[in-house]
């Protein structure tokens, strides 16, 4: 029962740690986007360095683990062995791994070098297998052996953090589907509303278009009363101009007395008296002289 208590102050205080983690990461609504992106990016960061998402415990070993031989060659220097950890696939070719028997707990470490990995088992070349197995004895399939590699707890940590990246990019993924799947499944309101909105713009136009017509309409009529009564004016100013115009007879000495008056302007008249005499003489004497 006190064990029990324990615990459940421990998982109590640990859930207390993380909303408070998380709510000094809460930004406040005066500031800006850069610095709301700049806190983002230090989440991320720290996400990472502390492992969250990425199911690492910190006080794990994850350079030890151990495997049973299920093949060997002939003379033992190549190893296949299976596990059941799962973290094997991250060996690449060329990888040290220390081993030893899983019965032999201060026996020395063997050294071997990984050749090719598959699913749940991994090929291991061994250079010397005296230095922690005795010659004398038969080195059998099905030995257990505890390994050890620290380039594989290298690896794992690697992994950890690029799995934070890909957790971060799954849900972003899925609020991209969430926001593709509301719009699909909201399709039919969003193209009534649609529909709605272009069909009261439509109605807005239509109400444009006849009113403008029916200021047009209206402008041709007052234009055409305009002209009715400009054209009247006109009539009654060439009357005006006509009954107003000054005639100057002259009977004597105006021989357009008696042509139709236009009220065109002419020049002065009488005109001065062109002598006529000279030339008529002049035409004579050409005649006689020919």
């Amino acid at each position: 029962m006190y064990l029990r208590f324990i615990v459940l102050i421990l998982v109590l205080f640990l859930v207390l740690y993380r909303s408070s983690s998380a709510y000094d990461l809460i930004p406040s609504q005066k500031q800006s986007e850069a610095e709301l992106k700049l806190l983002r990016e230090q989440q991320f960061k720290r996400q990472i360095e502390e492992g969250f998402d990425a199911f690492l415990d910190p006080t794990h070993n994850y350079a030890d683990f151990t495997g049973r031989v299920s093949d060997r060659n002939d003379q033992s220097q190549i190893l296949k062995v299976s596990s059941e950890n799962r973290n094997i696939r991250f060996f690449r070719a060329g990888d040290l791994v220390e081993f030893r028997l899983a019965s032999q707990e201060k026996s020395r470490l063997c050294e071997g070098y990984v050749r090719s990995i598959e699913e749940g088992f991994f090929v291991m070349f061994v250079k010397d297998l005296n230095r922690c197995f005795s010659s004398d004895a038969f080195f059998r399939r099905g030995t257990m052996l505890v390994f050890r590699s620290e380039r594989l707890a290298e690896r794992v940590l690697e992994a950890s953090k690029y799995r934070v990246v890909l957790v971060k990019r799954r849900r972003d993924f899925f609020e991209q589907l969430n926001r593709i799947n509301h719009f699909v499944w909201s399709f039919d309101q969003e193209r009534v509303k649609v529909a709605a909105d272009y069909d009261r713009r439509i109605l807005a136009l239509q109400e444009e278009r006849e009113q403008a017509l029916t200021g047009l309409i209206k402008t041709k009529q007052d234009n055409l009363r305009l002209q009715t009564e400009l054209k009247s004016q006109l009539d009654h100013l060439d009357r005006d101009l006509d009954f107003y115009r000054i005639s100057k007879d002259q009977l004597l000495v105006d021989r357009w007395h008696l042509d139709h008056d236009v009220g065109l302007p002419v020049g002065e008249r009488p005109q001065k008296e062109v002598k006529t005499e000279s030339t008529i003489q002049e035409l004579y004497d050409r005649r006689d002289f020919q």
